[in-house]
């Protein structure tokens, strides 16, 4: 047990360290071959945020830990909208101006519902999430058109500031991106082993662990992108993190975790708790920042309320590990 609690908090400063190396290495080798701010921002950014959970949760399929796989991502959204989301609006109000992430936010909303109704039956086939799969693909088709054609948006401008302070010479940047690979696989492994083995300890699912601590994990590089954006000012950046990273582990890390291990007996909390949770939160973000009478904002007593959403679900899961423990 002990060891386990050590491998958890040893995997999460790997993982948190080795993904931002990663997504450095990865931006400025996008910059060297010449990619837009904006591309490299929506897809190279993007991607590399949710690295950890998709790398998590291909581990723990290949282990035979789908709940955890599937907890992690959608403790990842309820994390990134609930708690990230809602502490940065606190504390720094957040104004959406870009049109690109105002289009996101109903897709984001549209992805929450078609996983939500594969998962109607409490399982998940290959096939599905295949088609979960080619979703992500289709999402990183989509944000490079919207990309190449949003010269201009405010998100653009933001991205190109933020990238001028993460330069590096070509073979350093090269070096960071498979370093930054290897080493979050490496503590990938440990997290799932620690996790499953603290699950194992206490008498409750990997599912409950994937959502709570887990989630909470992968989810500190898009805690730290979207503190320092909202700091500078880039408000866009911030809420657009956090929207790109929900619709990349609704796609790829369920999707990934569907196709190596293909589920059959998801919970049936699921369904009633967990996902419910992820869609409303996702109405929140959407009602909140799309701005239906003029600019979207997330003001300090929206971000309480997705706060206290988030601390009252929380709540409620630890005191499920508790009775658990103490039965």
């Amino acid at each position: 047990m002990i060891l386990a609690a050590v491998a958890i908090i040893a995997g999460f400063a790997l993982l948190v360290w080795s993904a931002d190396r990663f997504v450095d290495g990865a931006a400025a080798t996008a910059q060297h071959a010449g990619m837009p701010p904006l591309l490299i921002g929506m897809v190279i950014v993007g991607f590399g945020t949710s690295a950890p959970e998709m790398v998590v949760s291909a581990i723990a399929a290949l282990d035979g830990s789908p709940g955890l796989a599937l907890g992690n991502a959608y403790g990842s959204n309820i994390a990134n909208t609930g708690l990230i989301l809602g502490v940065t609006a606190m504390v720094i109000p957040l104004t959406v101006h870009s049109k690109i992430v105002r289009k996101e936010l109903p897709l984001l909303l549209a992805i929450s519902c078609l996983t939500g109704a594969f998962l109607w039956n409490n399982a998940l086939a290959r096939w599905e999430a295949l088609v979960l799969l080619a979703g992500f693909f289709g999402l990183i088709g989509w944000s490079i058109f919207s990309a190449m054609r949003g010269k201009g948006d405010v998100l653009e401008g933001e991205m190109a500031s933020e990238l001028e302070v993460h330069t590096m010479p070509l073979g350093r940047a090269i070096f960071w991106v498979v370093a930054g690979l290897v080493l979050l696989i490496v503590s990938s492994r440990m997290l799932v082993w620690g996790a499953v083995t603290i699950a194992q300890s206490l008498g409750v699912s990997d599912l409950i662990i994937g959502l709570t601590i887990v989630a909470l994990g992968t989810s500190l590089p898009e805690l730290a992108a979207t503190v320092v954006a909202a700091r500078k000012g880039e408000h866009d950046i911030a809420i657009g993190n956090v929207v790109g990273s929900n619709m990349f582990n609704l796609l790829a890390v369920v999707g990934i975790a569907g196709v190596i291990a293909p589920m059959s007996n998801v919970p049936p909390e699921m369904l009633t708790r967990d996902w419910p949770m992820v869609v409303g939160l996702t109405v929140a973000l959407f009602v909140f920042g799309y701005g239906f009478r003029g600019q979207g904002r997330i003001n300090r007593l929206e971000g309480t309320v997705l706060l206290l959403a988030y601390v009252v679900y929380n709540s409620y899961l630890a005191l499920t590990i508790t009775r658990a423990a103490t039965s």
